[in-house]
């Protein structure tokens, strides 16, 4: 018998024994599990700007932890070797929520404040998520997730009281483009609006030259985003070619501070990342 995921709008309705396109959530006995739970392909204490968030706690670090899968398939994925895989083709780590709230309270005297979820896309490893967040939290440790905001309505409201930070992944600000990347604006938008309520929430945009690098745009987004609120940071990020998308120069340098110009137009915080 199908049982469909609840996770994310694809909703993958699967067999039992068969795994979603995200390549971590499985049908087991009938009922949807992480397939990928407590399995760690990276773990490393980054500074928290490498998140990035540069307006939550600054010149602190973070214990980072990912995973491996992703509800979204961009061509031009910077974290392909994990993201772009499954379980069978990468070394694992499987760790439980205990042993990592235990490693990231003995890094606080190494000025670790917590734990990011973060590398590959953590939410499609939703029940690892939550679970550790919740001990973390009551070990009064920061969870931080670092996602692409593809998730649905009622998960996301259901993690959000254990969540401090996040920063979400604003891919591009059209449909079309969207709908290449298989995800959609509408959703991304919307879990931008409902964390911003309950966390302290940053915003990215890579820059993909010809794709989403037109001032219109970048008018359109940031004004989006200063709807909500103009002190939402936006981070809008240099792109370098990677996975399938190598037959790109990476973006102009001139182009992400004329972008982040656009920005500050509606915004007040907008940096430049990876120049």
């Amino acid at each position: 018998m199908k049982v469909q995921c609840e996770i994310c709008p694809h909703h993958c309705k699967l067999e039992e024994g068969h795994i979603g396109l995200c390549r971590a959530r499985l049908n087991r006995n009938g009922r949807i599990i992480s397939e990928n739970y407590g399995k760690l392909t990276a773990v490393a204490l980054d500074p928290i700007e490498k998140k990035p968030l540069y307006h939550f706690y600054p010149g602190s670090r973070i214990l980072s932890v990912g995973s491996y899968g992703c509800n979204l398939k961009c061509s031009f994925c910077q974290n392909s070797d994990i993201s772009m895989t499954g379980g069978n083709d990468i070394p694992v780590q499987e760790t439980a929520c205990e042993e990592l709230v235990k490693k990231a309270l003995l890094l606080q005297e190494r000025g670790n404040i917590g734990i990011a979820y973060t590398y590959n896309e953590p939410l499609i490893g939703y029940e690892f998520v939550r679970d550790c967040a919740k001990l973390a939290h009551q070990h009064r440790l920061k969870n931080v997730v670092v996602s692409n905001g593809y998730i649905c309505e009622e998960p996301l409201k259901q993690l959000l009281p254990w969540i401090d930070a996040l920063n979400i992944d604003l891919k591009c600000f059209t449909e079309a483009y969207y709908h290449e990347l298989g995800g959609d604006l509408a959703t991304v938008k919307r879990s931008i609006e409902i964390a911003s309520e309950k966390s302290h929430v940053e915003v990215t945009t890579l820059i993909i030259p010809g794709e989403n690098d037109s001032d219109e745009e970048m008018e359109e987004l940031s004004g989006w985003l200063a709807g909500i609120s103009p002190e939402i940071p936006l981070h809008i990020s240099r792109f370098f070619p990677r996975w399938q998308m190598q037959d790109r120069e990476a973006t102009p340098v001139k182009r992400v501070y004329h972008l982040a110009q656009v920005a500050r137009k509606h915004l007040k915080f907008v940096y430049e990342g990876n120049c």
